[in-house]
């Protein structure tokens, strides 16, 4: 059976079942993917919609493309093949994602962070919400996107691309789309753990709205769309503060051997009888475990208008709004146990090294009712010409994209006392479980407010707050501001010559981190003189208490954080110490980009063609930073740093692609590549030391100045990269692909001790230095290694094997990356971030009549994650192997009264898959164990 040319078409413009009609296809820019696909034999005209129609886009990207790119295309107005665009890119071969508080958000392209990666919007580099480049995809809808694009191997005309890869996530103009279409959306969601929290919610909803016609004989036509979703996540997350040596060697575990010296120092310990199985076991340091209920709110608007007055001039004038709310739920008690001044009494039981379980005395937990809130509103909007004259095309773009962004990273505390020293206490019975968590067994009711009061049980930050802090805000805003020129002139050479392109871009960035940081004190302890109060919790703000059953502590006093915190009832005492000044920078980037490039396009004689592109591409960078340099607590000494650097590259490119009769393909890459330094690692802000003892040294290794940073000099990380790819194609809808990269880094970013000029920096105690250097560890450019891997990945419809399996089908691939980089010199065992060994994903479908099913199932094996440490600050844990799988089913009318409505129904990790890291050298050693449950959606969709 052969597909005609109006097939092909009714495949593009039909859609089958779906629950997202919403806005989408709405964003005009230069579109990089070629879609159109060669004209097949004549035969039987079949008709094929939804997800097939997506699958024979998507394969007709990948053939049709000079580059190895792979794609995913909408089955309808708005419809991704996943509910989250960052779910969607994680299937693609070669490709996968970090979920952070159970959604895709961080994705990796070859084994590589999303710091070497770049992510466009219709072929525009974008603000981001993050601290850094790395988009979130959670701030673009998945019902405003008409397909995404990932470049492996890059082309001289791609602006703005990364060094592992490039996303684009692109839209189709109205008059490209071809109709009027009227599209409505509705979905529930629920999350399977419930409410974990109280006051929260375990259900959520989306719905959209789109409109798109053509006016004027179709040289105008708009797109408006507007797209709002309520999405809750729920779940138990343990995180343990680390495993230390259980040591012996002191009074309380150990029976003192005296020497008969002056200095106890001199002095010998013998373990006691009931501890001596306890020498040098590995023990649990402290926990913190949390239930966690999360409300993600996002109302997008996009409008689209484009004029086409003839077919020689395309004018597409667009805009996008994105107004973004996150807020979580935190609530927990927090343990300091070995590392805390709990006592570990006798009869415990140690397993393969570890003490697994046992009773703590002398407990004091801090009873945490957390909240964390972000709001960011982004502004987007461009405008693209593009003008033919005979062998010419003209085209230029401009556009302009603004991120507003403020956290509150709230924490306050309750106990049954102020001061670590001051009880009651508690008695806490705990085990580990089979999944390496811990359980408790409390002896204090923690549900109870005639024992749990608002205090600092702890009594930390008790320099800035006298009697401890009671609590914290972390409140940082960023704002991040992108203007962008673009112009590009191309000439068709004539037949099997080719075409010749050059270009010009111009990006101005502007981004800034500003942190204030609060220390809670509650206003009544300020009166005290001995600032030794505790406050009952008031009764307008109790809310039901919060199970934490995953521990085995029936239930904890809750009340609304936020609530709380701006009642009136705490001073907000602002912090002032180094660590707050020494992390706020501003960057500016000023990118000037050129490229020449020669597209070959050769027809043989025997039919089968030789196709790519050869060129390079100029990028010249002027970068700069403003921060602080700050040195002490808990009031710093500051001063005003800047600095910043001018640099220039050539990225030179080839990409060949030969295209073979009976569908084969062969492509080659090969390419200098280049990816920008992370934000806060270009940061002017210096945290820096000052030991006035050593003010007279003149050895540098001596000297009294030191201390850690950025460093707005740093250079890009460069890469040489060769990709091989050998692709079948069968028919439409049918290939498979071996494909191979090889890239050596030259340089790889990583904190080092240098010699650092501190000539200006104040004193800030004792006699002027001998030196005005001193050594300090900051990122710099440092060697780098190879990384190398092969993926294989075929989509293929069972209609090739037999008619009667028309509307079967089977997706996937599987990759392996090794590398040789170390990015830690430090520690050369530490992976590189990101990198999964082993990373597959498959489906299974049936589509036909209307009905459509099926399966997917993503794994990676186990990777470097990173993660949000104290305040906002970045950490990096080990993740253990994560298999991830989802389902769905629908059926859309075809036919009567009901034509057009469609019903959906999904389940997302529908295993319960856990997110978890552990400690190096031991996965038996449990940091983080998430566990987020099933997500269940049920929708309706509508078409006019």
């Amino acid at each position: 059976m052969r597909y005609t040319a109006s097939g092909r078409l009714a495949a593009r413009l039909s859609t089958a079942s779906g629950a997202a009609i919403a806005a989408s296809l709405l964003i005009a820019a230069p579109a990089y993917a070629q879609e159109t696909a060669p004209a097949e034999d004549e035969g039987t005209e079949v008709t094929v919609t939804g997800f097939r129609a997506a699958i024979e886009s998507a394969v007709a990207t990948k053939r049709e493309s000079n580059q190895i790119v792979e794609s995913i295309s909408a089955e309808d107005i708005g419809k991704l093949p996943d509910n989250s665009i960052g779910e969607a890119i994680a299937r693609l071969p070669g490709l996968t994602a970090q979920r952070l508080d159970g959604r895709a958000q961080v994705i990796s392209v070859r084994g590589l962070s999303p710091d070497f990666s770049s992510t466009l919007f219709n072929g525009r580099e974008q603000v981001t919400t993050g601290d850094n480049r790395g988009v979130e995809f959670d701030q673009y809808p998945s019902e405003l996107i008409g397909a995404v694009d990932v470049y492996k191997t890059p082309f001289a005309g791609l602006i703005g691309q990364g060094l592992s890869g490039t996303i684009n996530l692109r839209s189709i103009r109205p008059l490209d789309h071809g109709r009027r279409v009227i599209g409505l959306n509705a979905r529930g969601e629920l999350v399977s753990p419930g409410k974990l929290n109280s006051g929260t919610n375990d259900k959520g909803y989306r719905g959209s709205l789109t409109y798109i016609d053509q006016f004027a004989d179709d040289t105008v036509g708009i797109t408006l769309g507007v797209a709002h979703i309520n999405s809750p996540t729920q779940f138990e997350r343990f995180n343990a503060w680390g495993y230390p040596a259980f040591d012996t060697n002191n009074d309380l575990y150990g029976i003192r051997n005296t020497q008969g010296t002056p200095s106890t120092a001199d002095d010998t310990f013998t373990p006691r009888p009931e501890y001596a199985a306890a020498q040098g076991a590995l023990i649990i340091g402290g926990s913190k475990p949390y239930v966690q209920s999360t409300e993600l709110e996002r109302t997008s608007a996009l409008a689209t208008l484009q004029f086409k007055p003839s077919p020689d001039l395309n004018i597409v004038l667009d805009g996008y709004y994105s107004k973004f709310r996150d807020e979580q739920t935190l609530r927990g008690i927090e343990f300091p146990l070995y590392w805390g001044n709990a006592v570990l009494q006798p009869g415990f039981t140690v397993t393969d090294g570890v003490i697994t379980d046992g009773t703590w005395s002398n407990v004091k937990g801090v009873v945490r009712n957390d909240a964390n809130l972000r709001e960011a509103d982004l502004y987007s909007a461009g405008l693209n010409i593009a003008y033919n004259t005979g062998p010419w095309k003209i085209s230029g773009d401009a556009s302009y994209s603004r991120v507003d962004r403020e956290d509150k990273v709230l924490e306050t505390y309750s106990g049954t006392s102020r001061g670590a020293g001051n009880g009651p206490f508690d008695t806490l019975g705990f085990g580990r479980n089979s999944n390496g968590t811990y359980s408790f067994d409390p002896t204090l009711n923690y549900a109870d407010p005639g024992q749990i009061f608002l205090t600092s049980p702890q009594g930390w930050g008790a320099d800035n707050t006298p009697g401890g802090q009671d609590g914290f805000l972390n409140n940082p805003s960023t704002t991040d501001e992108l203007l962008a020129f673009r112009l590009d002139v191309e000439r068709e050479l004539g037949d099997n010559q080719g075409k010749l392109a050059v270009g010009v871009a111009y990006n101005k960035r502007d981004k800034n981190l500003d942190l204030q940081r609060f220390y809670l004190g509650l206003k009544a302890n300020a009166a005290d003189p001995l600032h030794n109060t505790s406050v009952a919790i008031p009764a307008d703000q109790l809310l039901d208490p919060t199970e934490l059953g995953f521990l085995g502590i029936p239930g904890m006093v809750s009340y609304d954080p936020l609530g709380l915190a701006y009642s009136g009832i705490y001073n907000f005492n602002a912090a002032t110490d180094a660590n707050l000044f020494a992390f706020g920078w501003g960057v500016r980037e000023e990118i000037l980009s050129g490229y020449a490039r020669y597209d070959i396009d050769v027809e043989m004689s025997d039919g089968s063609k030789l196709g790519g592109n050869i060129g390079a591409q100029v990028i010249s960078v002027d970068q700069f930073s403003n921060g602080l340099g700050a040195s002490g607590s808990p009031v710093a000494t500051i001063t005003d740093l800047s600095d910043g650097v001018r640099y220039t590259y050539v990225l030179p490119n080839l990409s060949l692609v030969a295209r073979f009769n009976g569908g084969f393909t062969v492509r080659f890459g090969a390419a200098r590549q280049m990816a920008r330094p992370r934000m806060d690692q270009m940061r002017a802000s210096l945290n820096f030391t000052y030991d006035p003892t050593r003010a007279p040294n003149t050895n540098i290794n001596l000297s009294p100045w030191g201390g850690s940073g950025g460093n707005p000099r740093l250079r890009p990380w460069i890469a040489n990269s060769v990709d091989l790819s050998i692709e079948k194609y069968f028919g439409r809808d049918s290939y498979i692909a071996l494909a191979g990269f090889y890239k050596h880094l030259e340089t790889y970013i990583f904190e080092q001790s240098t010699v650092y000029d501190f000539s200006g920096f104040p004193v800030t105690s004792g006699p002027e230095p001998a030196l005005r250097q001193g050594i300090v560890n900051i990122f710099q450019n440092g060697r780098g290694g190879r990384l190398y891997g092969a993926e294989l990945s075929a989509t293929f419809s069972l209609r090739n094997l037999s008619e009667a399996l028309d509307g079967f089908g089977v997706l996937g691939s599987v990759s392996v990356t090794e590398s040789s980089i170390t990015p830690n010199p430090a520690n050369p065992a530490q992976p590189l971030p990101g990198l999964s060994k082993w990373v597959a994903n498959g489906t299974v479908y049936f589509e036909k009549w209307g009905f459509s099913a099926r399966a997917s199932v993503r794994h990676r094996s186990s990777f470097l994650a990173e993660l949000s440490g104290v305040g906002t600050e970045r950490i990096q844990r080990l993740a253990k192997p994560e298999t991830i799988v989802d389902a769905q089913i629908g059926y859309e009318f075809q036919g009567g009264p009901l034509k057009g409505l469609g019903i959906l129904a999904q389940a997302q990790n529908l295993t319960d898959e856990p997110f978890s890291t552990h400690e190096v050298g031991n996965e038996s050693l449990t940091i983080d164990y998430q566990r987020y449950g099933v997500r269940y959606l049920l929708g309706l969709s509508y078409k006019l």
